[in-house]
């Protein structure tokens, strides 16, 4: 009947919409399938970036390294790497984000020629001041206050270059990391050594201004007085310093700083007041010349001239070249960074040298002690030749012929 026909239409088409919905179903279902088998395995990149175990078409972000090459920088940016749909990793993460990386690989040479000038410097420095230090010993007529202040600042600076090149021959990633207990004591004498340069250049002002200033009142003053400034303030500011490490900053050998750890402060502090009162020296020094002693031309006065024009060098190139660590320029210019990377490497691996050149080779009375020397020298030695030529005489061809000539007549 109709009724029969219409019911079975319907029942015909339902079929054909179930059928068409469970292909639907079946279709999704299966790639559902395939896609959750599909997965990047665990994998290390060139950089040393650890990119985990993920899902196809998944994009992965992982912090930027902590150090490359030896460098540390900082982690809060992100590099991203994506798994693609068939399961393999992108060939190479977005590093976009770390900009440290890209500059380290243009700069790198750069570093390796700092190092050079770094090494170079403090060994014309060693050199220059064990020279200056062996004119001083042994030129014992020269021995005054003022040239024994100069012979402890040169020895201050040998010690400081020395414990520089045990500093650079046994720190490694690995020393440092250990944290032992020499490498920390070889940090603090490299700190120590590095605040008595300050101190004895804070000496060399004292004298200065106590000469000049105080109408040449130098007679009151004694050689351990300097000593106690130059070699004795220096230890308790350096004692307190390890401690505040030992407690709050006890890592890496005590080499560079823990963010929000301020301790070394501690020696930095004194070493920056001890600039600013020898600046305050000099200014005053300066102006007592410029206006006083114009009209003399005694000797004492052209000593003490030269001396403060000495200390005028001198005391800028210890200034600038420590006040560069407060300015380091850092950040994404790189240009800046390389600048200032040669800039402090020249600094400061030539101070010895300019302290020898300044305080010893260009010192009149140091000059005029080694000219006596040479002198003597070559007087003993024109002597002792003379000597022997004389001791050489009777051997000579005349004196035998005059001999003989006397044996002939006797006969």
């Amino acid at each position: 009947t109709g009724l029969d026909d219409t019911i079975c239409i319907f029942l015909l088409l339902l079929l054909v919409c179930l059928s068409d919905y469970l292909t639907i179903c079946r279709s999704v279902c299966l790639s559902v399938c395939l896609s959750a088998g599909l997965y990047c395995h665990l994998s290390v990149d060139g950089i040393g970036t650890c990119w985990p175990r993920s899902a196809a078409g998944e994009l992965i972000s992982r912090p930027c390294p902590e150090q490359f090459n030896g460098i540390h920088y900082n982690t809060t940016n992100q590099v991203y790497r994506e798994c693609q749909s068939n399961g393999s990793w992108a060939p190479r993460g977005n590093y976009s984000q770390c900009t440290e990386i890209i500059i380290l690989r243009k700069s790198k040479v750069h570093y390796q020629v700092a190092v050079i000038i770094n090494y170079l410097g403090h060994c014309i420095s060693l050199g220059a001041l064990l020279l200056a230090f062996t004119l001083f010993m042994r030129l014992r007529s020269i021995r005054c206050l003022r040239n024994i202040i100069h012979w402890n600042l040169i020895s201050a600076f040998i010690l400081r270059n020395a414990t520089w090149f045990i500093v650079q021959l046994t720190m490694n990633p690995a020393v440092t990391e250990s944290n032992q207990v020499w490498c920390r004591l070889v940090t603090a004498g490299y700190n120590y050594f590095h605040v008595t340069n300050f101190f004895w250049m804070f000496g060399e002002g004292c004298y200065l201004h106590t000469a000049v200033v105080l109408t040449y009142s130098t007679d009151k003053l004694r050689k351990w007085m300097f000593i106690c400034i130059g070699w004795g303030i220096p230890f308790p500011i350096i004692v307190a310093w390890a401690f505040g490490k030992l407690y709050y900053d006890n890592e890496k050998c005590w080499f560079g700083k823990r963010a929000g750890v301020y301790t070394d402060y501690i020696y930095q502090g004194p070493m920056i007041l001890v600039l600013l009162i020898n600046f305050v020296f000099l200014f005053n020094i300066v102006r007592i010349l410029m206006t006083k002693l114009r009209a003399s031309t005694t000797s004492e006065t052209i000593q003490y001239r030269k001396a403060v024009k000495a200390t005028l060098v001198l005391l800028p190139l210890l200034g600038i070249t420590y006040m560069l660590f407060f300015v380091n320029p850092g950040g994404e210019d790189e240009v800046a960074q390389i600048v200032f990377i040669y800039f402090n490497s020249i600094l400061e691996s030539f101070q010895g040298f300019f302290v020898s050149v300044f305080y010893c080779f260009l010192n009149s009375e140091v000059r005029s002690a080694v000219r006596k020397h040479w002198i003597r020298w070559q007087d003993r030695h024109s002597f002792r030749s003379r000597a022997v030529r004389a001791t050489s005489l009777p051997t000579s061809p005349s004196r035998v012929s005059f001999h003989s000539i006397k044996q002939s007549s006797n006969l």
